[in-house]
């Protein structure tokens, strides 16, 4: 299976969504991590690759997702500003992003760039857990020991990822309940085999699906992918 790069999600949440590639993740030390594999530091190679893949964009359902196995910061210039001349022409309305908490502080000037426009922007970032000892310790998030309230200052939606040893169904549940009391989504991911030291755990990943898929599954600001290919994009790296 080759890397796809756009497609639609046509049930809750319906919007369209395409993988882009940058210059690559900064952080780069995530324990569980190998999308940061997908980038290349050419921009001008970016850019004529991503231009391909928003050209698909027809703007059917008013709502973009961006992502590019990184931050929004990792995007080129030129690619940010095609996003945006998209959005005026399709008549786009919102536009998700995704960014890491080392470039929080970006977060705020860069709505500003769409929203002076009037594109509503919404920033997920990948939390994973808000158990600090294990984010931290273990999957080397990169991201202080600081409250929910906190994280939700600088951003709209989170990503979790369970099925990892040591979660239990009472660790997954209180980080579900903590993201959808401060975060407007969650995005609920259930570990891969990658090529990264850690490895999904079947027993976990059982107890997610038998105590909390059904729990959680239809609510409207929850997705949970199975597969990380459940947006319908990604899979394996091809040469571009």
């Amino acid at each position: 299976m080759t890397l796809n790069r756009y497609s639609t999600i046509d049930s809750k949440n319906k919007r369209e969504i395409v993988l882009l590639r940058g210059n690559g993740c900064k952080w780069r030390k995530c324990r569980f991590c190998d999308y940061h594999l997908d980038f290349n530091p050419d921009d001008n190679k970016n850019y004529k690759l991503n231009k391909t893949i928003l050209k698909k964009v027809t703007g059917k359902y008013k709502v973009l997702e961006v992502i590019n196995s990184g931050s929004f910061t990792d995007l080129d210039k030129n690619t940010i500003l095609t996003i945006k001349d998209i959005c005026l022409k399709k008549d786009i309305k919102k536009l998700h992003f995704e960014c890491h908490w080392i470039h929080k502080d970006c977060v705020k000037s860069f709505k500003n760039y769409f929203e002076k426009d009037g594109i509503t922007v919404k920033i997920k970032s990948g939390i994973e857990t808000f158990d600090y000892n294990f984010r931290e310790k273990y999957l080397l998030k990169g991201i202080p020991n600081v409250s929910p309230a906190e994280i939700a200052k600088y951003f709209d939606e989170v990503c979790l990822l369970f099925g990892i040893s040591g979660q239990t169904q009472k660790s997954m549940e209180n980080d579900i309940q903590t993201g959808i009391k401060y975060f407007n989504r969650v995005c609920i991911n259930i570990m891969t085999e990658n090529k990264t030291p850690i490895k999904p755990d079947k027993k976990v990943i059982k107890i997610f699906k038998e105590s909390l898929y059904k729990k959680y599954k239809d609510f409207n600001n929850i997705d949970i992918l199975m597969e990380n290919t459940d947006f319908g994009v990604g899979g394996d790296k091809e040469n571009e």
